[in-house]
């Protein structure tokens, strides 16, 4: 199969992996900080620092603030006033004071945190995970019950977190669903009742596969995957706002589905929206990548 079905495979696996965070796996960088980020730091961060409480390092969170109290006392939720604020129905105590409150399943992630210690890398925030080289896990052991069921080395960090979290492997779904899965998330749409009935006759691997190369030949393809980079980008075919007129920029539209169908390689995605007109000899596509922004 093509590289972007490896690449939409290792996409899925490992949103499926980090989906469910356990009790005895919380990752401050993936777990724990976008919540400050998205919920304390415009008042407790790098500018502002109310009440006297930063929260972009561990020792200012465990510092006693202006209340007498540090937020976070490592091993004690229950004493940490941070968890007091997040959970208060006091409009005068609560935090954030404005906005979305800190959700149940976000509370429950940072008091199991901070109870098992609140482990702060010093690198979570001083360096940005882009610029941490990638290093190759070593592939976990697959319990014997569950060997027939791992048919790529991605299967097996599934079958980790499954096994940690007492879980088995849902049963495979009938061809009928499992074509309407794959057809749903590789262009968007469901297949046809031709298609479905030759897959009921025949569910082999092979013709599976056939149908997934089919699939990521469509041009309805890059249709599909093109729209979560355009929202991205913020791309629309109007202004949005007053009298909303309209906009010529349907160019850049076309040239992200193409991108996508012709598998351009991530650098090459990248390099050309933001310079495309710098390269040398541009082509009128290269200049069309950049000129949306």
């Amino acid at each position: 199969m093509s590289r972007r079905l490896a690449t939409a495979l290792v996409c899925l696996a490992l949103t499926l992996v980090q989906a469910t965070t356990f009790a005895d796996d919380i990752d401050f960088q993936r777990d724990i900080f976008p919540i400050f980020q998205a919920k304390c730091l415009t008042c407790h961060g790098e500018k502002e620092r109310e009440g006297g409480l930063k929260l972009l390092s561990r020792s200012d969170a465990t510092a006693r603030a202006d209340s007498g109290s540090p937020a976070i006392i490592p091993g004690d939720s229950a004493g940490s006033e941070l968890m007091h604020r997040i959970r208060s129905t006091d409009e005068d105590v609560v935090m954030p004071p404005e906005g979305t409150r800190v959700s149940a399943e976000q509370q429950q992630l940072l008091q199991r945190w901070i109870d098992a210690g609140a482990e702060w890398p010093q690198s979570a925030t001083t360096q940005h995970w882009a610029y941490i080289a990638p290093q190759r896990s070593e592939l976990p052991t697959v319990p014997t019950a569950m060997a027939d069921w791992v048919r790529h080395p991605i299967d097996r960090f599934v079958a980790a977190r499954l096994t940690a979290a007492g879980f088995a492997p849902a049963a495979s779904a009938e061809p009928g669903k499992l074509l309407r899965r794959v057809s749903l998330d590789l262009i968007g749409l469901p297949p046809t009742l031709e298609q479905l009935a030759a897959f009921q006759r025949d569910p082999s691997p092979e013709h599976y596969e056939r149908i997934v190369d089919e699939l990521l030949a469509s041009p309805r393809y890059g249709e599909k995957w093109a729209r979560q980079w355009l929202d991205l980008a913020r791309y629309a075919d109007s202004n949005g706002f007053q009298a909303d007129q309209f906009r010529e920029v349907w160019a850049y539209r076309d040239w992200v589905i193409q991108a996508m169908n012709n598998d351009l390689s991530f650098d090459q995605f990248t390099i050309q929206q933001l310079a495309g007109d710098l390269l040398p000899e541009a082509t009128i596509e290269q200049k069309i990548a950049t000129g949306f922004h």
